[in-house]
């Protein structure tokens, strides 16, 4: 989605079909090698970063430490974060579910959130973005003001039906109810990791996010994907889909009926 925007906007410059890049954006490289957080000492300035913890499709959550990194390389290139926290309610070790609790990031980042993730809102469409009053362009003009105008031009607002779920999912009773999803899948996605584990498959992710990154080392995500597909009937997403760097994964997820993915378990055991 973030390079689809910048696409649709015209911000992305040609396609290099040899590495499958747009030559205009910025690749920050996230993988195992670098604890899923990018080398910002050898990235080149952008006026926006697109960064989303828990990250789909990694699962990997940002430390403290990799956000204070990441809101000082904004400060010192006047940046502006755009932070995507949609899964932010998955994460239980301690990682920021929010870039705000980083000092300092309300001066450079907007973060934005949505229901679809713990809620089940993916096809009702709601969510929020929060754009703080400290954060300046370089001309010293609150972005808020250029986001509010941007907004009430294009947007009449969610649906007064849409409200009135996100509120009910606020309520305590729904907190509770949502808290009781999100375990779930957990629970759901757990399993996946264990019985990938068992089979000797390397797995990322699934701590605090909904989805397992597996690897499958000097195999194309695509040549994967069709396999599992064809002979079990299951379906994942390949990695490349994600941009080149996701080549040699795909990306498993949780979101099911337990007994799907029970049933997903013993195919893929059967499988490898």
């Amino acid at each position: 989605a973030y390079i689809d925007s910048s696409v649709i906007v015209g911000q992305a410059g040609d396609l290099e079909d040899e590495v499958g890049k747009y030559c205009n954006i910025e690749y920050l490289e996230c993988g195992p090698g670098n604890n899923f957080f990018p080398d910002l000492k050898g990235t080149s300035r952008t006026d926006i970063i697109f960064f989303c913890s828990p990250n789909n499709p990694t699962g990997h959550a940002a430390t403290q430490n990799q956000l204070e990194q990441l809101v000082e390389f904004a400060r010192n290139n006047g940046s502006i974060i755009i932070f995507d926290s949609a899964y932010a309610a998955y994460v239980t070790d301690g990682c920021p579910r929010s870039i705000y609790e980083i000092p300092g990031a309300r001066e450079v980042a907007i973060e934005i959130s949505s229901f679809s993730k713990f809620s089940g809102f993916t096809g009702v469409r709601l969510g929020w973005t929060v754009v703080p009053e400290e954060l300046l362009f370089s001309s010293g003009f609150p972005v808020i003001n250029d986001f509010n105008r941007i907004i009430c031009t294009c947007f009449n607002g969610a649906s007064n039906i849409a409200q009135a779920g996100g509120l009910a999912c606020l309520s305590s009773e729904g907190l509770e109810a949502v808290h009781s999803v999100v375990d779930y899948y957990k629970e759901n996605t757990k399993i996946l990791i264990d019985t990938l584990a068992s089979l000797g498959i390397k797995v990322y992710g699934g701590i605090n996010a909904p989805y397992v990154w597996a690897h499958f080392p000097g195999r194309k995500s695509w040549d994967v994907f069709a396999e599992i597909l064809e002979k079990t009937h299951i379906t994942t997403v390949p990695g490349s889909g994600f941009g080149p760097g996701g080549e040699e994964y795909i990306r498993i997820s949780g979101f099911g009926h337990r007994e799907s993915i029970l049933e997903a378990s013993r195919r893929l055991e059967a499988l490898f």
